[in-house]
């Protein structure tokens, strides 16, 4: 395995990448040299500035992780990752501390004039009148964002007499409840806030979520803080509020644009910086040792745990899910990626519904995981390549196949089932149920009739006339091909007088054996069935 590093990440995240792959730490790639190697690598560890996007993402032929040092993976293609079935990965919880404290810091800074009042003391000028600023106690600070670092700030404000308001849709009402925090609308907020922090990431949603209109609302002397992404605040109509005293002052870890953060001379400019009230410090939320040594050897685990095919952590296009909640769910990922595998090699329509319900005790868990590989697993043979679970859902709605997934807490017999019902474009269902022993996959019904097999690599399903010599005839043709027939599942029809007959072999069958196989009188239907784990 290969891990390309562009920025720059803690010692301790590099030296573990390094115990567990070939790893290349390079700064201040330029653009064309990256796209150009970056086909070489399995996986690339990033922060903020480098630019993963689709352009990259298309180059990077072996590329299967893309591993974010920080929390906001505004500067990766989420879509275009998730399309070419790649993970990326982020360190939510590294540095929230860092970002809440940091947040503070700055409203402290623009609430009494700390860094203009600094550089009046170093260069001689000691008029401390100039200086004058407000207290936060008494004061009302609005949070846009009550997640991780939103609540944190909460907390801490909370201590120094604020008032706290919040807006976030996302949130329920029990989140505020929790830190005392008042939930209000955003209009609300704007109005009532003497400082308003903002703590989302950045999504179509919230780009520009204060512009013109917005400082139109506020009230006259509001102070500003950015920690958390550029962009989010429109720097034109800030500049415009600042300069017309609608902001009494603003305080900014990011820019719409970055510049690099490596250099230490660069052609950067912003007009914001323009602004003596304007406060501003180069991507700070997450530089203190703590938090650079948890973000670094947090997205070292993430990249290595992922690049082994360990699907729970932090990955940002997936589910949701824990390591121990992982090993519970392994074996039913397993069966139903084989349960999904089967439609396309015995049915010849395509798919137009997918139906995958859960039973007994896997109903109470985050099952979407099982649901994806039970995609993966259907769309396997017939996307051959380019399929995952990362890409499953997406692809299914692209061939328009609704996906519906149910969930049942009573069970009969089980203690957890799995059913998953296809339904084809004229309409017929092919219906599959599965259950684990511990690691062991059994699929226990296949298309009404009852069975218990295992599924295998290679697979032959016979539907036959119930009549004696059949099982001799199906060996017979088998061993003319030189096929050992490792095991056999007969599930008889009294009500047609047709059997089940499920043969797991030890190599593939050819195609001229499954046409021998059909020209028996005996036989209705045989079919090869490959791959299913």
């Amino acid at each position: 395995m290969k891990v390309l590093v562009t920025e720059r990440i803690a010692e301790s995240g590099i030296e573990y990448l390094k115990n567990h792959a070939e790893v290349d730490f390079k700064l201040d790639l330029p653009r064309q040299e990256l796209l150009e190697i970056i086909g070489d690598y399995d996986a690339i560890v990033v922060r903020s500035v480098t630019k993963v996007d689709k352009e990259l993402i298309s180059k990077g032929k072996n590329l299967k992780v893309i591993g974010r040092a920080g929390n906001g993976v505004d500067n990766i293609d989420l879509l275009a990752a998730t399309e070419k079935g790649i993970i990326v990965v982020n360190t939510p919880e590294g540095n929230i501390i860092s970002a809440a404290e940091h947040t503070i810091g700055l409203m402290l800074s623009i609430a009494r004039n700390i860094p203009q009042a600094y550089n009046g003391a170093i260069n001689g000028d000691f008029r401390r009148n100039k200086f004058k600023g407000v207290e936060l106690n008494g004061k009302t600070v609005g949070i846009i964002g009550l997640g991780r670092i939103g609540s944190l700030v909460a907390t801490r404000l909370a201590a120094f007499g604020m008032k706290v308001i919040a807006y976030d849709p996302y949130i329920p009402d029990s989140r505020f409840e929790k830190f005392g925090v008042k939930k209000v609308s955003f209009d609300e907020l704007l109005s009532e806030s003497d400082f308003i922090t903002i703590h989302t990431p950045k999504t179509e949603e919230t780009i520009d979520i204060i512009s013109d209109e917005e400082f139109k609302k506020v009230k006259k002397g509001v102070r500003i803080v950015n920690c958390a992404r550029g962009g989010l605040i429109n720097e034109e109509a800030l500049y415009n509020a600042v300069k017309e005293g609608i902001v009494a002052a603003a305080a900014l870890d990011v820019f719409k644009v970055e510049p690099s953060y490596d250099r230490e001379k660069q052609d950067f400019h912003n007009k914001l910086l323009e602004l003596p009230n304007v406060v501003v410090t180069p991507h700070l939320g997450a530089s203190t040792v703590e938090a650079q040594n948890n973000v670094g050897i947090s997205v070292a685990k993430e990249v290595i745990t992922a690049l082994n095919g360990k699907l729970y952590g932090n990955i940002v296009n997936l589910p949701d899910i824990k390591a121990d909640e992982f090993g519970e769910l392994k074996p039913y990922m397993k069966l139903c990626e084989a349960m999904g595998a089967l439609y396309y090699q015995i049915n010849d329509d395509p798919a137009s519904s997918v139906e995958v319900i859960f039973r007994g005790d896997i109903s109470h868990h985050n099952t979407e995981v099982v649901t994806l590989h039970a995609l993966k697993g259907l769309l396997r043979p017939a996307l051959k390549e380019g399929i995952s679970i990362v890409n499953a859902r997406l692809r299914a709605k692209e061939m328009g196949i609704e996906v519906i997934e149910g969930k049942i807490e009573e069970i009969d017999h089980y203690s957890s089932l799995v059913t998953l019902k296809v339904t084809d474009t004229k309409g017929n269902v092919f219906k599959f149920s599965g259950t684990t022993y511990g690691d062991e996959i059994r699929i226990v019904e296949y298309l009404g009739h009852r069975v218990n097999f295992e599924p295998t690599e290679y697979m032959l399903f016979v539907r036959n006339k119930d009549i004696p010599g059949v099982i001799g005839h199906i060996g017979n043709v088998l061993g003319d091909f030189g096929i050992n027939i490792a095991s056999m599942h007969v599930s008889p029809n009294k009500n047609d007088g047709t059997a089940l007959m499920i043969v797991n072999t030890d190599r593939e069958i050819p195609n001229e054996a499954v046409e021998s196989l059909n020209k028996l009188n005996s036989i209705l239907r045989a079919k090869a069935v490959k791959n299913l784990i």
